[in-house]
């Protein structure tokens, strides 16, 4: 005969006093919700300095809700070292190969400054195929509408208009689902990542003066709301798949599922063709990225992902692809890296000409022929030459007299203005070169430090984040420094 299951009487009185903590608890977490959903929907402040002013005041929430989800959050979360667990990696390419995954010469590898990656065994001719995965072992969206999340994207504007938040849920919904078909893969991510979801104040305090530093308060700002309105409407929506969720959905949760979706999502074809869909690709989304050419297609016929090789690798090189022409700033924010020898990289320079300017008309009149549009940032590089046309134009028109406005205006050659070998008049010349040089002078010194001082502060004793964060501002101050020299050459002309 069995043993009896041991049972612990519960006094009424101790169950009364759980039962209003739970109540409390409870309480509590929907208020800081309810104030962080608050500040996070208020009108974005134009200065950078109040909106960090603000996003300090999100953070202040957050941290009360994190201590308050940190009894939920604390039970899910292992030691991260645990997904390089050899186990772990062969289950994972076990349950890769059961359906159909193809990835013969390449193994998954620890490496230096890139966490997990792949590695070819072999040597590997440029061109050959070096990953395929099917439809099957993909997370896609479409995959979530048919599942038991189908009823709550159908019925949430959201969801439906932003298939990369559908998707981030629908990782959530199979995370804490008992027996995911994709457990394998979930164990092999990271649980933490590098991207701005994850800076505390004084990492953020290190991007003043970088023209990135509005978009990453922006970034936490919109996470922050989605969250809030996400945890309101699971914890009251009378869906099967919001009690899937409601038990594990903590603000932790969310930042770790909206980063994977960052870092690593692509889109593919609808199962039907006549659309894109956002997809997680396992296996392929380990391949860290490098300069080159897009090498990633989708085979319709058997239907599967399959991935190239961009160069010749010999066996023991880690196997890069190309993420597209992306800039430091848009890897640092979403992918949650920088890359230094980025070929298309590029510094944001806003641009305008002031209400008050009594030429402003003639000078917008010039800049409309020249369908230049100054909503848009002028794109300062480190190529030869590192302006545009475009910028050059501008410079001139914006240091221009009336008469010369004029001039131009009379006549029909408003693109000779985009050449450096268009002929104008000394004095202007000298004070375009001067204008930039010193644009560029006053943007290096709205940061804290130098571009010297970036470089002695990389270091090992540093936490991966301050890192980061350094080397993004030394890849933008070298990109101003580049323009400065650009001027500084085109001014001695004139000496």
């Amino acid at each position: 005969m069995g043993k009896k299951a041991h049972t612990r009487h519960v006094p009424k009185q101790q169950t009364k006093h759980r039962a209003a903590h739970n109540l409390t608890f409870g309480n509590e977490l929907e208020t800081q919700i309810d104030i962080l959903l608050k500040l996070t929907t208020q009108t974005p402040n134009a200065n950078v300095n109040k909106e960090f002013e603000a996003v300090k005041e999100i953070y202040a929430v957050l941290d009360k809700i994190r201590i308050l989800e940190n009894n939920i959050d604390s039970k899910y979360f292992r030691d991260d070292r645990s997904r390089l667990d050899v186990a772990i990696l062969e289950r994972f390419g076990t349950w890769l190969k059961e359906f159909g995954a193809k990835f013969e010469g390449t193994a998954i590898k620890e490496f230096d400054g890139y966490d997990l990656g792949l590695k070819a065994e072999v040597d590997i001719p440029v061109e050959s195929l070096i990953i395929a995965v099917p439809r099957k072992l993909m997370l896609t969206v479409e995959a979530a509408k048919k599942s038991g999340l189908g009823h709550l994207i159908e019925n949430d504007k959201i969801m439906q208009n932003m298939p990369n938040v559908a998707l981030t849920i629908y990782l959530l919904f199979e995370k804490f689902s008992p027996d995911s078909f994709w457990e394998p893969y979930f164990n092999i991510l990271p649980q933490n990542y590098s991207t701005v979801l994850y800076f505390n104040l004084e990492d953020l305090e290190l991007l003043t003066g970088s023209p990135t530093f509005k978009s990453v308060l922006n970034q936490i700002k919109h996470i922050s709301r989605q969250y809030a309105y996400f945890h309101k409407m699971i914890s009251t929506a009378q869906d099967s798949a919001c009690e899937v969720l409601r038990k594990r959905f903590t603000f932790k949760e969310y930042c770790w599922a909206v980063s994977t979706i960052m870092t690593r999502q692509n889109t593919i074809p609808s199962e039907d063709g006549k659309e894109r869909v956002n997809a997680l690709i396992p296996l392929w989304d380990m391949c860290n990225h490098t300069n080159g050419s897009i090498s990633t297609d989708y085979n319709p016929e058997l239907d599967r992902c399959e991935c190239l090789a961009i160069k010749n690798f010999k066996a023991g090189d880690q196997l890069f692809i190309f993420y597209g022409p992306r800039t430091n700033a848009d890897l640092f924010v979403h992918n949650g890296f920088v890359y230094e020898e980025n070929e298309f990289d590029f510094y944001p320079l806003t641009l305008g000409v002031s209400q008050s300017d009594v030429l402003r008309d003639k000078r917008l009149e010039i800049l409309g022929k020249l369908n230049i549009d100054l909503s848009v940032p002028f794109k300062l590089t480190k190529n030869s030459p590192p302006i545009d046309g475009d910028l050059l134009a501008f410079l001139r028109i914006f240091n221009m007299n009336e008469e010369q406005l004029n001039h131009w205006l009379s006549g029909d050659r408003c693109n000779d203005l985009t050449y450096s070998e268009c002929a104008l008049e000394t004095v202007l010349e000298k004070k375009t070169w001067m204008f930039l040089q010193m644009r560029m002078k006053l943007l290096l010194s709205s940061y804290k430090t130098t571009l010297d001082e970036d470089l002695g502060m990389i270091s090992n004793k540093n936490s991966c984040n301050k890192n980061l964060i350094i080397r993004l501002k030394v890849t933008e101050k070298r990109i101003l420094y580049c323009v400065l020299e650009y001027a500084e050459q085109c001014l001695k002309q004139f000496i």
